[in-house]
């Protein structure tokens, strides 16, 4: 089957075309798999008995992230640095089909996170930031939707929170108005204090000498479980640079996992052990922990965006949206209850 560049791939018989163009052979089966909330997953059996995982990126007008590149270029750099066994490896691409292929990770997904599992992401992070040194790393991107100021963060907050005043639901205004609204002005103003309070700047990117490398998107719902028991760690479509701030905060925070107050205490102390060099690490993390909370609140929101739930659909998220979106407004709800629980259960232990 002759696939013509620019074409999108929707159906087993374009990823069997494009997989066949990448390997540059015939491949024996290729196979529709669940995948993530943004893409299309396929697994690929080669003629000789292997398995690849080759992954379709959905281009969206006005959209100009490009996902693939960073995680085919991220993976790629972290396969040459050394951790070819705990991320998967890439092996080829074609930005004119929007697909790439990796190596195929056999393994389960991670149900119940163990403190083993806690000492393995926080190994990863540690690699990441001493890759970071590397003269290599010097021509990777920004991660997408770096924050690198506290004014970005409020910056973002405001910009999503403005998308979605604009859509016009019942359900949605009077949340991000009545109850939204005021939490994220007092926990921004006490942020900016904060932030005064230790003689920061709360507008000031951060130097380059305090960034790190990271998956923008990290955690246990992105790892694998292989037969020995140790992880491998998927998802890097939005690696780059970043405040190691957010790397820390969005791992707490992110709704696809489900970790207890210890656990989460225990990432937060070795995160700081972690980044022990950068000074300010623990203050920005403190000031900003609420305002990362706000941001997610909003991030469980995307469903309500058009654009979002063409990509959900796309990647086979969802099969009913009314029930999608009452869920996620619920989730918002709850999440924006707890800033402040959330806040105690992470910091309250020193």
């Amino acid at each position: 089957m002759y696939l013509a560049p620019g074409i999108s791939i929707d159906t087993p018989e374009a990823a069997e075309a494009a997989a066949t163009a990448l390997l540059g052979n015939p491949v024996r089966q290729v196979s529709r798999q669940r995948g993530g909330g943004n893409n299309r997953l396929y697994r690929v059996e080669a003629a000789d008995g292997r398995h690849y995982a080759l992954k379709t990126y959905l281009q969206r007008p006005g959209d100009d992230r490009d996902r693939l590149g960073a995680e085919f270029g991220g993976l790629s750099f972290l396969g040459a640095q050394g951790l070819e066994h705990q991320v998967p490896r890439a092996v080829a691409r074609d930005p004119a089909r929007h697909c790439a292929l990796f190596g195929w990770v056999d393994g389960d997904a991670v149900g119940q996170p163990t403190p083993r599992d806690l000492f393995e992401a926080l190994c990863f992070v540690l690699d990441l930031y001493r890759l970071a040194q590397q003269p290599e790393a010097a021509a990777l991107s920004l991660a997408s939707e770096a924050c690198l100021s506290g004014a970005e963060v409020v910056r973002q907050i405001d910009t999503r929170l403005d998308r979605l005043l604009s859509i016009d639901d019942r359900r949605l205004r009077p949340f991000l108005i009545d109850s939204f609204a005021p939490v994220c002005e007092r926990h921004c103003d006490q942020a900016m204090l904060g932030y005064q309070d230790q003689n920061m700047n709360f507008s000031e990117p951060l130097a380059p000498i305090a960034l790190t490398l990271s998956p923008s998107d990290f955690g246990f719902h992105n790892a694998i479980r292989r037969s020995d028991g140790r992880l491998v760690f998927v998802d890097f479509e939005y690696f780059g640079w970043d405040d190691p701030v957010k790397l820390v905060a969005d791992f707490l925070l992110h709704p696809g996992m489900s970790l207890d107050v210890e656990m989460r205490r225990r990432f937060r102390r070795g995160a700081v052990a972690a980044f022990g060099g950068d000074r300010g690490f623990d203050l920005r993390l403190r000031a900003l922990f609420p305002l990362y909370t706000l941001r997610w609140c909003l991030i469980l929101l995307n469903e309500f965006l058009p654009e979002r739930w063409q990509r959900r659909d796309y990647a086979g998220a969802h099969q009913d949206r009314e029930f999608a979106l009452n869920n996620q407004l619920a989730k918002a709800t709850a999440m924006l209850h707890r800033i402040d629980d959330a806040n105690t259960e992470v910091f309250d232990d020193d």
